[in-house]
């Protein structure tokens, strides 16, 4: 069994230490972080800390090294990021932290791109991505949206403030087999199941497959609007969205 002595950065160690508090989030990250490489552990702690300059170097040295796109991907900057996420989830860092955090892996991101659209690399699936009519929080939906694009998903970004029209009119545009709505407000969260009974109005529920999230959600609550799936944080974003392009495949 992994042990957090086994993971050879100490920042990383530090964080899952001090900052981690649920067993099996805990448990997940010492596993993960225990069996990738050091350099790899060192790009996902340039990460967390937020130094863009650092992750842009080495991502770049590391791929230049001859380490496979999807490694450094993975094993570095999602994995990272899913600190991140935590982090956010439990109000330890907030707004300012998450968008440094955001330009780190985006400047890993811009080396790692080119290589997978050179390699032909189709998209996992296609996912639509919004904040519900009435809400413009978007940070969680953000760092959903970079962590699904950092796992081989294409995603549309409606923004914020997304009314139900908006949502059909952009998959019948865009043909996506999978919607995400966010709402961080109680207030905003019917929305999510207007949405929903639109798509049936709209003849186009059976055609695409729902996850809902945002701090207030809950899965009882995704359950009672119709949604297909329920994701806590971004961590979670992607293991539903992979779940939901199986089922839907």
């Amino acid at each position: 069994m992994a042990e957090l002595s086994h993971i050879a950065n100490e920042f990383i160690r530090q964080e899952i230490d001090e900052f981690l508090e649920r067993p099996e989030e805990i448990e997940r990250n010492i596993e993960l972080f225990s069996r990738v490489r050091p350099a790899m552990q060192d790009i996902a702690a340039a990460l967390i800390e937020g130094d863009d300059e650092e992750v842009d170097r080495l991502t770049k040295q590391a791929l230049d090294e001859g380490t496979n796109a999807l490694e450094v991907m993975d094993d570095g900057l999602i994995a990272g990021m899913g600190i991140v996420g935590i982090k956010f989830r439990e109000a330890i860092i907030f707004v300012p932290e998450v968008l440094a955090c955001a330009r780190a892996m985006k400047a890993g991101m811009k080396h790692i791109e080119p290589i997978l659209s050179e390699s032909g690399v189709e998209p996992v699936a296609k996912v639509l991505m919004g904040t519900v009519k009435g809400d413009l929080h978007d940070i969680g939906k953000n760092l959903c949206i970079m962590m699904l694009r950092g796992s081989g998903f294409e995603v549309v970004d409606l923004g914020v403030d997304t009314s139900e029209d908006e949502f059909i009119d952009a998959l019948e545009e865009h043909k996506a087999s999978i919607l995400g709505m966010s709402a961080l407000l109680t207030t905003t969260m019917p929305n999510m199941g207007k949405t929903i009974e639109a798509l049936i109005d709209a003849d186009l529920r059976d055609d695409v497959m729902v996850m809902v999230g945002g701090a207030p959600v809950t899965q009882e609550f995704a359950d009672d609007m119709g949604a297909d799936g329920y994701g806590k944080d971004a961590l979670s974003c992607v293991s539903l969205a992979r779940k939901l392009a199986e089922e839907g495949a």
